[in-house]
Parts: C-alpha cells; sequence; structure tokens
C-alpha cells in the first residue's frame, strides 16, 4: 500500500467514526460510552491521516504555488486533529465516569474547526477554479472535485461546531440535532474524499506529487514508443 493510500485508509477509517458517532440510534445500540471512544478513535485516525500527509507535503514546502499550500494545509490541518484528540478524550472520560451522562457525547471544537476551514480554504484556493469570478472549481483530471468537497466538510463542522454552543448545553442528543447532523454531513465529505483517493492513490490536495505522477506517466509513455 502506497503512502497516499495509507494516508487515505486513515482519514476513510476516522470519518466513519464522526459520520456513524453523532446518529442517536448508534448511541442508543452501544451506550454513551463506546460512542465517546468511536469518536476519540475517530480523533486518532484524522491526527495519523494528517500526520502522514504532513510528511508527504514537506519536501514541497518550500516551492512555489501547489506545493506550498498543500503544506500549510496539511500542517494546519493536523493541528485541528490534535485539537480534536484532547476534546475526543475529555468527552470520552467524562462519558464513561459519568454512568449518568446522557448529554451529546462531543460536539466539534471551535479550534479545531477553524484550522479545518483554514486549511480547507487554502487547498482550494491552490486548486484549479474558473468561472464565477474564479471561484467555481475546473472540471478534469482525478479528484477535481476533492478540494470543494473538503472544504463544504470543513465548512459543515464548523456550523456544527457553533450549533454545539449556541444550543443549550443541557440539551439532549435529539436536542442537539443541528451539531450531529452537521458533524455527519462534514464527515460524509471527507469520506468521499478519503474513499476517491483510496481509489486512485492520488490526493488533490498534494498537487506536487500529482504533477510527478504525469511526468512519470509521460516517461514511460514515450519509453514505450522508444523500444
Amino acid at each position: 500500500m502506497t503512502r497516499q493510500r495509507f494516508m487515505a485508509l486513515c482519514f476513510a477509517l476516522g470519518s466513519v467514526c464522526f459520520l456513524i458517532g453523532p446518529f442517536p440510534g448508534y448511541a442508543n445500540l452501544v451506550g454513551d460510552s463506546a460512542d465517546a471512544v468511536t469518536f476519540f478513535v475517530g480523533s486518532i485516525l484524522f491526527t495519523a491521516g494528517g500526520g502522514v500527509q504532513s510528511w508527504l507535503a514537506w519536501p514541497g514546502r518550500r516551492s512555489h504555488g501547489g506545493g506550498r499550500a498543500a503544506w500549510w494545509s496539511s500542517i494546519i490541518q493536523s493541528a485541528g486533529t490534535l485539537f480534536f484528540n484532547v476534546t475526543t478524550y475529555q468527552a470520552m472520560h467524562v462519558a464513561v465516569t459519568s454512568s449518568g451522562y446522557n448529554k451529546l457525547v462531543w460536539r466539534p471544537d471551535w479550534r479545531g474547526s477553524v484550522c479545518f476551514l483554514v486549511s480547507g480554504a487554502i487547498a482550494y484556493r491552490a486548486s484549479r477554479r474558473h468561472a464565477w469570478h474564479g471561484w467555481l472549481p475546473q472540471r478534469g483530471g482525478r479528484g477535481w472535485w476533492q478540494p470543494a468537497v473538503n472544504l463544504l466538510g470543513c465548512i459543515f463542522f464548523g456550523v456544527a461546531a457553533i450549533a454545539g454552543y449556541v444550543v443549550p448545553a443541557k440539551g439532549s442528543i435529539l436536542d442537539l440535532a443541528a451539531a450531529n447532523w452537521n458533524t455527519c454531513l462534514g464527515a460524509a465529505c471527507f469520506l468521499a474524499c478519503a474513499l476517491d483517493t483510496l481509489h486512485t492513490g492520488e490526493s488533490a490536495k498534494l498537487p506536487r506529487f500529482r504533477r510527478l505522477h504525469k511526468l512519470e506517466h509521460k516517461l514511460d509513455t514515450e519509453l514505450q514508443r522508444v523500444l
């Protein structure tokens, strides 16, 4: 398995955790403690994926354009996952130690959500765009839609963080539906991007490696013609 696919696998499994964790039916099925563990495991997987992504982006950190953007996007996203590690662990500790705990076990941390938004914005700004004053993603190539969907997922997490703080702190899981559903939608966006990268072996957030892959493919084609 390539490093890109291992990164995608971590993000995919982490996204699944954040996708199923907010569902009341899942919490009722496994219990609040197991639900809190699900969020914590998901945050660890996100951190692992972010670490590999930062490692892959490291060689291009000083290059102009996509390489530098990929590095900053990766490192800021990794910082956001660390904030999620802290808050999901705290939620897990509370759920495990408090037998009468019956509230939402975790809501997106605002600091981690801000990091995700900044990371997603950097990646989208570095992607190919056209039309409507340069805001729409340009079609063509593998994963051309990933930066836009990734940014949308970051926005959903941001909305979930806001909803989690606006609603009454004593609300039940059902009362915090806005936070739950936006977390699920954000996780679904991240999962779609991860599955596409897992399938193709290429990430649109690492343009340097995408260009290298195209160059290698072109070189192989030319060699086959000569031979």
